[in-house]
């Protein structure tokens, strides 16, 4: 249910009338059911929410903020609620304020600057969008469609030090935004690093901002300031480093917007754009031996001339409970597209939520609807990466393009011996469905966990990053933590050395210890967590993590509790003696 005092009644009411007044009544969100699909995680995570507003243009969202700083509310950002980590949600019940969720999907948009070599991308733009609008220039963006959070917002996964699969790029970053945060003295500022002159009143600012109402002239050169990480080639090849490619606490990778989480309010981002390879090809690698894969990830980054666009990994148990249970999703996509899952997505919550109030339904229905629903689709998978799920165990997709094509022919010759390995070329069907498998894994697992709740008792999902010269990969669980797990489900991308693991626990088992076991298995790796999904509310931040959320955000006011801390204002569990700003805020 909404959250709600009768204490606070009276202020709340205050409040929702003037989120009323700003974006019309249509668009603030009140009743349980309108709030549900907002309010809740796809995967994890949620919580109760007095409204969600979804502002109409930038204005209207610089003023939904303004109110709710102006009524001492909590902002959770938000944009296609993809997360993974429950970062975009509510969590839990025991906030010391009213929680807003400030939706920003309608403010869909991206102005092209450069002849298409950069981008300005605004709160809702996804990557469909910006995909669709770069192609005429022949350029792409930072992250293409694929990612494992299908759907997901250009900025949410800026905010999120998303790192996707493609290799050269490397985590989202940037040095170029516009933003809202609240200074030490409790004030609501805007701040403009964009690069671009824009005036400055923030109306007027926002205003110009989403008409595109300025000139090349108007846009400034950058300087020192980074459009993306173009560092991240170099680092990625340097396989004698103890320490991972890239994770969310890494220093290096925070700015401002960049890997902030909500900390900040952002209204627009400038990121570098990137040419689109136009001869692509994918070459599909099994071995039942993990070594094949260490000395080939090795041969690739350190002795390769030319580095390829992308190499997903895939364990067997991943691929088969991914072909059983993310089929419906895998049809999804090839017939409608990832544009419209999210709504897809909002649909099934809000039936989900109709059938719980009947009483009358198992839980999950539209999950166990569309598992059974599946069964009728048919084989989906193309005969080649069946005979290789036969074959083998671990499974290797390297999408290369150019030069790299005979590059990579020629290694995967030399590199697979054929007692334990092998690899073909995948025609156009095959490089399709072998990368759009892969991509629906992360929601497998959860479907798993849908309709075998009588077995399951939840999932430990992790996001790790191992350190680039780590040879022993695999993973290898001592037998009494194994013994406490359905299933494992291990899938990455692999040349970064970045994994995602589902671990999906017993029925009766305490899922929590069996977290804190495997962090400690990590810990004692070198590992870093969570490598690209970011904090939310399912790892604690370290503290170059959370002293960078402070620096952003001093009142904590927006998105606060990720990563373990406190919810309290002003930091009040880290700062017991801090009551109020640090100086009288402004009339």
């Amino acid at each position: 249910m909404p959250f709600r005092t009768s204490r606070r009644a009276s202020a709340d009411g205050d409040l929702i009338a003037r989120l009323e007044a700003v974006v019309g009544r249509r668009h603030v969100l009140r009743d349980e059911g309108g709030i549900r699909p907002y309010a809740r995680g796809i995967r994890f995570g949620g919580g109760p929410c007095v409204a969600v507003v979804r502002p109409g243009s930038l204005v209207e969202q610089w003023r939904v903020v303004h109110a709710c700083v102006d009524h001492d509310a909590i902002i959770i950002m938000q944009a296609a609620n993809t997360g993974l980590t429950g970062g975009s949600t509510p969590f839990g019940e025991d906030y010391d304020r009213p929680v807003v969720i400030v939706n920003a999907l309608r403010l869909n948009g991206n102005h092209v600057i450069h002849q298409g070599r950069q981008v300005i991308c605004l709160p809702g733009s996804t990557l469909y969008d910006l995909e669709r609008l770069l192609a005429p220039f022949g350029r792409e963006p930072h992250s293409v469609i694929g990612s494992s959070c299908i759907g997901a917002s250009v900025i949410g996964g800026l905010c999120n030090n998303s790192g996707g699969s493609l290799i050269r790029r490397g985590p989202a970053f940037t040095e170029l935004a516009i933003f809202a945060r609240i200074d030490a003295a409790g004030r609501l500022i805007l701040v403009n690093h964009l690069g671009v002159r824009l005036g400055n009143d923030p109306e007027t600012i926002l205003r110009r901002l989403e008409q595109g109402d300025f000139t090349d002239a108007d846009v400034e050169d950058a300087g020192n300031r980074r459009a993306s990480d173009g560092a991240y080639e170099t680092h990625v090849r340097q396989v004698d480093e103890a320490t991972p490619a890239r994770f969310n606490a890494d220093p290096s990778r925070l700015f401002e917007a960049s890997g902030s989480a909500g900390r900040v309010v952002v209204f627009a981002v400038r990121l570098d754009t990137f040419v689109r390879e136009e001869e692509t090809r994918v070459f599909y690698v099994g071995t039942n031996d993990p070594a094949d894969l260490t000395r080939l990830r090795r041969r690739i980054l350190a002795d390769g001339a030319t580095l390829p666009i992308s190499g997903e990994y895939m364990h067997r148990e991943a691929f088969d409970i991914t072909a059983t249970y993310g089929r419906d999703t895998y049809v999804a996509i090839g017939r409608l597209g990832t544009d419209r899952l999210p709504a897809l997505y909002r649909w099934k919550a809000r039936v989900d939520h109709l059938a719980s109030l009947l009483r009358i339904l198992p839980d999950h229905p539209t999950d166990r609807a569309m598992q059974w629903l599946s069964r009728f689709a048919g084989q989906h998978l193309p005969a080649r990466m069946l005979d290789y799920r036969d074959r083998f165990e671990h499974h290797l997709m390297l999408k290369t393009a150019g030069a790299g094509i005979a590059e990579m022919r020629d290694l995967l010759a030399r590199e697979c011996p054929p007692a334990t390995a092998g690899f073909f070329e995948c025609d156009s069907a095959e490089s399709e469905a072998a990368f759009r498998h892969r991509f629906v894994a992360a929601g497998a697992a959860n479907r798993y966990r849908a309709v075998h709740g009588d077995a399951v008792e939840d999932i430990v999902a992790l996001d790790l990053a191992l350190p680039r010269n780590e040879r022993d990969w695999q993973e290898e669980l001592p037998a009494d933590l194994d013994a406490r797990i359905v299933h494992k489900l291990h899938y990455g991308h692999f040349l970064c050395h970045v994994f995602h693991a589902d671990y999906i626990v017993r029925r009766g088992e305490d899922a929590g210890a069996i977290k804190e076991e495997l962090c400690a298995l990590l810990d004692a790796r070198g590992a870093e967590y969570p490598a690209e999904h970011n904090v939310g509310h399912l790892y604690k931040a370290k503290p170059v993590l959370a002293d960078f959320y402070r620096s952003l955000d001093p009142v904590n006011a927006f998105n606060p509790g990720i990563g373990g801390t406190t919810k309290r204002k002003w930091w009040a569990a880290a700062n017991p003696g801090r009551t109020g700003p640090a100086s009288a805020p402004a009339p």
